[in-house]
């Protein structure tokens, strides 16, 4: 039976799933070999790791990966295709040592004014037009480097990217705000504070410095204060990029709890978007992707 390997290679962990002839998953595996934990040269041995159980015994083995694994600290860089474009172009093939590989990785897009990168991303706006082909709108992906992305006919006219998640990360572990924002979560002081900070007209700096000033004055509880940070940064953010998004419709692909953060941010914005699945579009995207080159001779 035919095998087809796909990957999705993130900055933090791996996944890999194993196809057959029909696009069903037959097996999958995960790993925290993300690319901050590998140099170029431990790629090929972190996925053969992760993929010993899926791979056959003999090859060759068709491997098509989206996500950092072409980046340029990566298994082998990509160059980035630029928008406009669709969200998938030819995948790239890459030079392995096992010879049961053919690898290809799926090329990140690129925006040239304003300045713009995406990798991995892309894969799940090609999945999420697989079932939506005709989709005029914008698309929200959630993470630690927010998209918001365009799209129209099928194609990928333009993108932003929002440093939100690593923003939160930074202000709540490494800032003067470190010591009020520990664990502990308050759904209704985010709400609150969301539907505040999509209006807001203060800077965002002042913002956040009267998170640090109510808890010194007031002593918030961490789960509080952790919760309106939340809200101030995803709020501004949502606000602030309103010109992508309005009168257009928005889906949010993403994490489960990030993407439920940003619903409530849009919908106390005005907005009324629709919830897709993250990792059911990545396969879809990689499934589209294998059909670009299925008439490539080999």
């Amino acid at each position: 039976m035919m095998v087809r390997i796909v990957a999705d290679w993130g900055t933090s962990r791996l996944r890999v799933w194993a196809l057959n002839a029909g696009g069903e998953v037959t097996g999958a595996a995960t790993s925290d070999a993300g690319m901050s934990r590998l140099t170029p040269d431990a790629f090929e041995p972190a996925f053969l790791r992760a993929a010993a159980a899926l791979l056959p015994e003999e090859g060759p083995v068709e491997v098509l990966i989206c996500g950092m694994a072409g980046a340029s600290a990566g298994w082998q860089e990509v160059s980035y295709k630029a928008v406009p474009c669709e969200p998938i172009t030819r995948p790239e093939r890459i030079t392995t040592r096992d010879p049961r590989l053919n690898v290809r990785i799926i090329p990140g897009l690129s925006q040239s004014a304003p300045s713009d990168v995406m990798r991995g991303e892309e894969t799940q706006v090609a999945g999420f037009l697989a079932a939506h082909p005709g989709y005029n709108g914008v698309i929200c992906l959630p993470g630690t480097h927010t998209k918001w992305v365009r799209l129209a006919k099928g194609r990928v006219l333009s993108f932003r990217s929002a440093m939100t998640g690593e923003l939160f990360d930074l202000l709540s572990t490494r800032s003067t705000l470190a010591g009020l924002t520990g664990d502990g979560w308050d759904d209704a002081v985010f709400d609150e504070a969301v539907n505040g900070a999509v209006v807001s007209q203060t800077a965002l700096a002042a913002d956040l410095f009267g998170l640090r000033a109510a808890g010194l004055l007031s002593q918030a509880a961490p789960g509080a204060t952790r919760a309106r940070l939340s809200a101030i940064l995803i709020g501004q953010e949502v606000a602030g990029l309103r010109p992508i998004w309005q009168d257009l419709p928005v889906a949010l692909i993403g994490d489960a709890t990030l993407a439920d953060l940003y619903h409530r941010a849009l919908r106390a914005a005005g907005q009324r978007p629709e919830r897709f699945d993250a990792a059911e579009l990545t396969l879809a995207g990689l499934r589209a992707a294998f059909e670009i080159y299925r008439e490539e001779p080999q």
